[in-house]
């Protein structure tokens, strides 16, 4: 079982899981999820955007819940939460439920008991960490 947050979860994430579903994605450039979310695109990353006040971000289909996102884009292999930590718990149940692989906690974002639930579920967990922070150092440690 890999640890939250170890090195080894967020390498295997980075290589590995390659299509994500962005909980919270804006279609607002000046927000965080916007921007994390394109340089995630431009390194070759799927984005599935999940958000049921948007109908289209970073020129894909927004898709309402995770479970819509799931029953039509196919497999999710990562979840990246960009809500607060009290709806943090919500969205891992649901990534838990549609067979994510991973779920992803963006900085500030906390919830001790659901990182535990998806760990027990078999997911790979990251929390309060910036994939694209991340994913620049990883991509120079290369």
């Amino acid at each position: 079982m890999t640890e939250i947050n170890s090195e080894q979860t967020i390498r295997t994430i980075l290589d590995e899981c390659r299509t994500i579903a962005v909980v919270g994605l804006s279609s607002n450039p000046g927000r965080a999820s916007n921007s994390v979310s394109h340089y995630m695109q431009r390194q070759g990353y799927k984005i599935i955007p999940v958000n049921p006040n948007e109908t289209e971000v970073l020129g894909e289909p927004a898709y309402p819940t995770l479970e819509a996102a799931a029953a039509e884009a196919g497999t999710i292999d990562l979840v990246d939460v960009f809500r607060r930590s009290e709806e943090a718990g919500a969205v891992v149940d649901d990534a838990i439920r549609i067979g994510a692989r991973a779920v992803w906690l963006q900085d500030g974002v906390i919830d001790e008991e659901a990182a535990a639930r998806a760990v027990a579920a078999g997911l790979l967990v990251v929390m309060d960490d910036c994939i694209l922070r991340r994913h620049a150092s990883w991509k120079r440690s290369r």
